[in-house]
């Protein structure tokens, strides 16, 4: 979806509307509640703040076990994920937020009808209903025990509100992204601005069935996206995420940025290499790496393809997409973090600069020789580190790859599954479908073995976009990948004696890659050939969910979630 200058501008009129109350489930004061959306430009400039970015937030890489961030944790991989955690504290206000406002507009369209047509109204209201949707399904995967209302409260409403059978809020989710997929547009022209359309509602609808184990309702949502025809995979994954890619034919539904309206992605720095000047910090972890296949499509410890000393070599292509490939030009320099390789090429003049890449020059240069690649282009490096991808909510690869987890999961093995994943693994390879030599095309096998092979697939084709985190927390993973030490190089002199005197660069073994592809590093640790660098944890009696907000349980009475 794309939006207008003058929606931003709409969004950002809207807040100043807004007062604060208990969840902030009354979002508007009583004078304005009771006046406002009476005309279609007011419930339009409503509508508009229900996309203000503060409202869609999403789960964070960092929170997986595909992260490392020098020898960094988080609440979530520290296991002190607590109701004051800042971030479980502002989702939940957000998100209430969101869906006041949503409630507002829903209740309050009569007050135009006069003045709207019919196909106006259902439109409003559709899209309201749709954010509306959106908004608990996040609250249910993550609190599980939250407050349900359809109806603007006032504070003495919303003091005594009890929290909802999670089952009924489900309920009431497909409700409104049913109505929703009815009345709203399947697509919009070239010159309109681009909103919620029925591809969005049934995508997210089956997001949200998905992860909450209703695999025939994520089923038939996901093939009914499919069946809109209106959405294809980009045909360059690589191209995809980078900033000059705008409004692709994959995003069902998403959000642009801007530099000029100050809409921009944060925290630029971290990913870029310290030789283009960036801080090289925050990057894939090892566990990631080894979880992409071999071109052969078999994992790296079965693969005879594999080869330690060249890690990147016959590997899926998303590999050396997603992470920047040793020896490779990345943002004007020649990417290499052996300790030995004291300077590199500059590609854009031709001279050789100081590696400060490599933690023989730099102490901080990444701790494990890896960097993300996927989306940063050389847009990270200029005005100021703002840079303006689109936010990407769902695209159509997820839908694909829902589409063929729920047939999986259901016992229903067709060519359908088969064909689901290998769009998407065609893609990755940049091959059409039925070039069945070129890439290594899935075949139908027993449920368990399609059951690893989609998970497979999604850790390929989603890593650094949010998606993640919820795959590990609804396989009830969590406990298990988030319970290991997170791994990197020995320090330099170390590094020098153990591995490379020895000719052993990058990995001295082949780690084992078990049931779950998840990579065994401690034949490696135990040999002395690579270094802790932190140690994850996951407390699995109370981190499938997270806490009701602590200011929230004892100022109104919620019931904490358990062992919290």
């Amino acid at each position: 979806m794309n939006f207008s200058v003058k929606t931003y501008i709409y969004a950002a009129f809207t807040l100043l509307l807004a007062s604060c109350g208990k969840l902030d489930l009354n979002p508007l004061s009583q004078g304005s509640s009771e006046t406002w959306n009476s005309t279609p430009e007011e419930i339009e400039m409503s509508l508009n703040g229900l996309y203000k970015a503060d409202f869609w937030m999403m789960d964070q890489d960092e929170w997986t076990d595909d992260w490392i961030y020098r020898d960094g944790l988080t609440p979530i991989t520290n296991a002190t994920l607590d109701g004051r955690t800042q971030f479980v504290s502002d989702w939940w206000k957000n998100t209430y937020k969101c869906i006041a406002r949503a409630n507002n507009i829903v209740a309050s369209v009569d007050r135009a009808a006069n003045l709207l047509s019919q196909e106006q109204r259902d439109r409003y209201v559709a899209e309201a209903r749709f954010v509306r949707a959106s908004q608990y399904a996040r609250l249910l995967t993550h609190y599980r025990n939250i407050i349900y209302t359809e109806t603007m409260m006032d504070i003495d409403e919303a003091m005594v509100a009890e929290q909802a059978d999670p089952t009924m809020v489900l309920q009431k989710i497909y409700e409104d992204y049913d109505f929703a997929a009815d009345k709203l547009k399947i697509s919009y022209g070239a010159s309109e601005p681009k909103r919620a359309t029925a591809g969005a509602a049934l995508a997210l609808k089956a997001r949200i069935a998905l992860y909450m184990g209703d695999w025939e309702t994520a089923k038939n949502a996901a093939k009914a996206c499919m069946d809109l025809d209106v959405y294809r995979l980009h045909a360059d994954f690589s191209e995809l995420f980078l900033s000059k890619t705008k409004n692709s034919i994959e995003t069902v539904f998403g959000f642009p940025r801007s530099i000029v309206l100050n809409v921009t992605k944060g925290d630029c720095q971290n990913y870029v290499p310290r030789n283009a000047g960036g801080w090289g910090a925050k990057a894939p972890s090892w566990d990631l790496f080894c979880a992409f296949l071999c071109t052969d499509g078999l994992p790296i410890d079965e693969s005879p393809l594999f080869d330690p000393r060249m890690p990147f070599r016959n590997r899926d292509p998303r590999c050396a997409k997603t992470i920047v490939e040793f020896q490779t030009p990345h943002l004007g320099y020649i990417y290499q973090p052996h300790p030995d390789t004291l300077t590199v090429l500059n590609v854009t003049n031709g001279t050789r600069v100081e590696n400060r890449d490599t933690r023989s020059v730099a102490q901080y240069a990444s701790f494990n020789g890896l960097l993300w690649k996927k989306g940063i282009d050389e847009d990270w490096l200029k005005n100021s580190w703002q840079v303006e991808p689109d936010q990407i909510i769902i695209r159509y690869a997820d839908v694909l790859l829902m589409y063929a987890e729920a047939k999986i999961e259901l016992g229903e093995l067709d060519d359908s599954v088969t064909e689901a994943i290998n769009l998407v693994r065609a893609r990755g390879y940049g091959v059409d479908l039925g070039d069945t030599q070129t890439y290594p095309a899935v075949q139908l096998s027993t449920q368990d073995q399609m059951r690893r092979i989609v998970r497979t697939e999604r850790r390929m084709e989603f890593a650094l976009e949010g998606i993640r985190y919820m795959d590990i927390i609804r396989w009830q993973l969590a406990e298990k990948v988030l319970n290991r030490i997170n791994y990197g190089m020995l320090d330099v002199d170390d590094l020098r004696a153990k591995v490379i005197n020895t000719g052993l660069w990058f990995f001295p073994q082949v780690p084992l890659i078990d049931e779950d592809g998840t990579a065994d590093f401690s034949a490696m640790y135990s040999a002395g050939q690579i270094k802790q660098i932190a140690v994850r944890k996951f407390d699995a009696t109370r981190q499938y969910i997270w806490p009701i907000p602590t200011n929230e349980v004892l100022t109104s009475g919620l019931k904490q979630n358990p062992n919290y």
